[in-house]
């Protein structure tokens, strides 16, 4: 199965796409000047070593609005790019557009499209969403400045993709609470004890000492299933960091979907071998019917590009 991710997979790390930004450090060029009619710049998804991205240039539109997709060859490196309008590109343009849920959906769908079809292809490391340049002549110096960084990543993840984990534990059984009761109000006229007219107001004896107990047991009992979920998570990370080439520990998003009570625990990404499907599936099996995950849901994505290794070519990363 292969997922369309969502569109903070192809921004930079901590969520938010930006424009001008390139991948592995490489630096972009200064900003772009006011628009002019009919003015272009230079939007970079990927670059890729050995293959051939032809395939994929001819049936993927790129961005709307945009010329068709060309390959901008540097060195051993190819740079799959697209002339789109300065205008509708400029950074105050696209701030606009990005800050709508709709826009952003488009843009970054059009942007995974054009990756994952070259990545069919080629060995391929993404760009972040929205990289521009003022022209094909700043690509190539950006490129050419980090080809042996570069050149590292692809030897990091060649032949590899990524699959995204996430926990959730379940919500917590809501217990209401009900305040001590006094004698009053178990029995307006007698005491359980004596059977004589008690004090209105005085609370029977024994009872909020009772109250207290059952508060502090629900407590320790929330604190207990909140400990088991975490060393749950810890355990699936574990297990799945066993099996991988390296691994990512991702923000977890607390923005959650309306109406959904689950506290969100890990979110990790897994650099995986193409031919150990099977392996995770076995071991997802495994967790899942492990008696220390019970109280929490895990919840895969997976394979496709390894958008989360691509910018990095150091080691593991448990940011």
């Amino acid at each position: 199965m292969t997922a369309i991710p969502s569109p903070s997979a192809t921004a930079p790390a901590g969520g938010t796409p930006e424009t001008r930004v390139v991948p592995a450090g490489a630096p972009a060029g200064p900003a772009a000047p006011p628009a002019s009619a009919g003015s272009t710049l230079t939007c970079v998804f990927v670059v890729c070593r050995g293959g051939d991205p032809a395939p994929a240039l001819a049936t993927t539109p790129g961005h709307r609005g945009g010329g068709p997709l060309r390959a901008l060859p540097v060195g051993a490196l190819t740079a799959v790019v697209q002339d789109v309008p300065a205008a509708a590109f400029s950074e105050e343009a696209l701030r606009k557009r990005l800050s709508d849920p709709g826009e952003l959906e488009l843009c970054a769908r059009a942007h995974h499209a054009v990756v994952a079809a070259v990545a069919d292809h080629a060995s391929a490391i993404p760009f972040p969403l929205a990289t521009l340049y003022r022209e094909d002549g700043r690509v190539r110096v950006a490129l050419r400045s980090k080809e042996p960084r570069l050149h590292a990543v692809f030897d990091r993840i060649a032949g590899r993709v990524e699959w995204g984990v996430k926990v959730c534990a379940a919500p917590l059984p809501a217990a209401p609470e009900s305040a001590p009761r006094t004698a009053a109000a178990r029995d307006p006229g007698t005491t359980a004890d004596t059977g004589t007219a008690p004090d209105r107001g005085t609370p029977a004896p024994g009872t909020g000492r009772a109250y207290l107990a059952r508060v502090r047991g629900r407590h320790r009992a929330r604190e207990e299933r909140q400990n088991a979920a975490l060393r749950a998570a810890e355990q699936v990370d574990a297990a799945l960091r066993g099996i991988s080439a390296a691994a990512r520990r991702l923000r977890v998003h607390d923005v959650r979907p309306a109406g959904d009570p689950r506290t969100h625990l890990l979110n990790a990404a897994y650099l995986m071998d193409r031919d150990r499907d099977e392996t995770v599936a076995a071991t997802l099996r495994r967790l899942r019917a492990d008696p220390g995950t019970d109280g929490v849901h895990i919840e895969v994505t997976g394979p496709w590009v390894p958008y989360s290794f691509a910018a990095t070519g150091d080691g593991d990363d448990d940011g």
